[in-house]
C-alpha cells in the first residue's frame, strides 16, 4: 500500500505545514474533499468520482486511512493537512517527525493560534524527515495561510501583511526560498462580498463584471479574485518572499445559507474560475503566469456552522452533482 501511494502522483499538505509533490508550474484545478458529514459516502466511492469527472488534485484535512488507500495508484496529487494541536508533536523531536512521515507518506494557521510557535520548528523537522526516507526532491514542505493575514489588500499593488504575521512567516519564507517550496493561500472572494456588499459589488466577486472594475497603475482587474492574489504577491514582495509562487489551497462559494448564497452563484463563481484557470492567462500583476488552485469542496457538510458553512460542496452526500462543472 505505501508503494502503491507514493508511486502516484501527489500533493501532501498539514494545515499547520504542507507536504506537497510539486510539478513544474501549470494551471491545475482540484477538489478540497471534507469530511465533516454524518451521511458521505466511503472514501473508495468519493475518489472513484475524481477519476470519474477528471478531477486530478485532492485535498483532505487529515490523514485518513481508507481515502489514502483508495489514492493508491490513481495518479490524483493530494494536499494533505494536519491538524494544529499536531504540530506541537512535529515539533518537539526529529523522531516524532520521521514517524509521522513513515506512517502517513511512506505508508500511503493562523499566528494567534497557540500552536503558531510550533510552525517553523515542525517545518523543519518534517522536512528532514522527508529527507531522510529519500523523498526531498519529489516532496516539498510548506505552509498554508489566508486573506485574514493582509493588513491591506485594497489596491492590490499596495498589498502588505499584518504585522504579527511578518514575524511568523518571516523564517517560513526563507524556508520557502531556499527549498523552492509555494506558499498556500485560501482566497475567497465570497467572504469579501458578504462582508461588504455595497462596496464589494457581486459581479466582480462572480467573474462577471462587464468591463474592468479596479485599475491600479498599470494594473487592470475585471475580477477580485485576481486583485485578491496579486494583493498576497505583492505582500509577499515587501517580505522577501517576491520570488515564491503561490498555491490557492481553497476558493469557492456557499450555495445556500448566507447573503448572495444560491445554487445559480456557486455554478458561476466555480465555473468562471475553473475556466479561468484553464485560460493560462495569469493575474495582471502576474501575467501568463499558471494558476494553481483547490475548489472547496467535494460535499456538502452538515456537521459545520453556521448555516452557509454546510453548502459548499459540488457533490450532494449522495454523490449527485449540484449542478454541472467541468475541471478541464
Amino acid at each position: 500500500m505505501a508503494d502503491a501511494i507514493m508511486h502516484s502522483t501527489m500533493l501532501l499538505l498539514l494545515s499547520g505545514l504542507l507536504l506537497a509533490i510539486f510539478k513544474t508550474a501549470d494551471a491545475q484545478v482540484g477538489v478540497c474533499y471534507g469530511m465533516m458529514g454524518n451521511n458521505l459516502p466511503p472514501a473508495a466511492e468519493v475518489i472513484d468520482i475524481y477519476r470519474r469527472k477528471g478531477i486530478q488534485q485532492s485535498r483532505l484535512y487529515a490523514p485518513n486511512e481508507a481515502a489514502l488507500r483508495a489514492l493508491g495508484g490513481t495518479n490524483i496529487r493530494l494536499l494533505l493537512d494536519v491538524s494544529n494541536p499536531r504540530l506541537e508533536f512535529l515539533a518537539a523531536s526529529q523522531a516524532n517527525a520521521d514517524r509521522w512521515v513513515q506512517d502517513n507518506v511512506r505508508r500511503y494557521s493562523t499566528p494567534w493560534d497557540p500552536f503558531a510557535r510550533f510552525l517553523f520548528p515542525a517545518m523543519q523537522n518534517v522536512h528532514n524527515a522527508i529527507v531522510k526516507a529519500g523523498l526531498g526532491n519529489r516532496i516539498k514542505v510548506s505552509t498554508a495561510t489566508f486573506f485574514g493575514a493582509m493588513e491591506v489588500s485594497f489596491p492590490p499593488s499596495q498589498g502588505k501583511l499584518r504585522g504579527d504575521y511578518q514575524q511568523l512567516l518571516g523564517p517560513v519564507i526563507t524556508f520557502l526560498r531556499n527549498n523552492r517550496a509555494p506558499l498556500l493561500v485560501n482566497v475567497y472572494p465570497y467572504f469579501s462580498h458578504m462582508e461588504n456588499p455595497r462596496d464589494v459589488r457581486l459581479d466582480y466577486a462572480l467573474f462577471t463584471a462587464p468591463s474592468v472594475v479596479v485599475t491600479d497603475g498599470p494594473y487592470r482587474y475585471q475580477n477580485l479574485f485576481d486583485a485578491m492574489l496579486d494583493a498576497f504577491y505583492a505582500a509577499l514582495e515587501r517580505v522577501g518572499g517576491g520570488s515564491l509562487d503561490i498555491v490557492v489551497s481553497e476558493s469557492g462559494w456557499p450555495s445556500a445559507g448566507g447573503t448572495a448564497t444560491s445554487v445559480n452563484n456557486a455554478r458561476t463563481y466555480n465555473t468562471n474560475l475553473v475556466r479561468h484557470v484553464n485560460q493560462r492567462k495569469g493575474t495582471p500583476r502576474k501575467p501568463g503566469k499558471a494558476i494553481e488552485v483547490y475548489l472547496f469542496a467535494m460535499f456538502d457538510e452538515n456537521n459545520k456552522e453556521p448555516a452557509y458553512e454546510k453548502h459548499w460542496g459540488l457533490f450532494f452526500p449522495n454523490k449527485q452533482e449540484k449542478y454541472p462543472i467541468s475541471f478541464n
